[in-house]
């Protein structure tokens, strides 16, 4: 049993897309600006996972999968007042124990900030760098 402060869900009904929404478009690198339509669309297409704090949403997670065969984890983020009190790890073991992440050939990330926190689910370096490519369009959410 887990004595984590933190009640983790993964039902979409349950994530406040205010909260996230504000993090994500005004603090998050990767996506400063996002649309609250377009993050809605997104968040209704993945798997999603939300940290609870006495009811209030304090971190949050997402998973682009296929639940079979692959999985990309993305948007993740614990909200200021709530770093240094294991809330990461607590979304990070409702992630891996999620029954339609189980089995996956290919399971992906990208971060800058916290390699330690994913070396310890078994995220490592990717052995053929070379061999991924992206298309990234960084000014899209202005255009929007």
């Amino acid at each position: 049993m887990s004595s984590s402060p933190f009640r983790i869900s993964s039902e979409l009904q349950d994530q406040d897309l205010d909260v996230i929404h504000r993090y994500l478009s005004e603090q998050a690198p990767w996506c400063l600006g996002i649309p609250k339509a377009t993050l809605a669309q997104a968040l209704a297409h993945s798997l999603c996972f939300g940290a609870f704090l006495d009811g209030a949403q304090v971190g949050f997670a997402r998973v682009v999968t296929d639940r079979t065969t692959f999985a990309y984890l993305c948007d993740v983020f614990v909200l200021p007042e709530q770093q240094g009190r294991a809330c990461s790890r607590a979304l990070m073991d409702a992630v891996m124990a999620h029954p339609d992440l189980q089995n996956l050939r290919r399971f992906l990330l990208a971060t800058s900030t916290a390699a330690g926190l994913y070396a310890k689910y078994g995220f490592t370096p990717s052995a053929k760098p070379q061999a991924f490519m992206e298309r990234l369009d960084p000014e899209i959410y202005s255009r929007l």
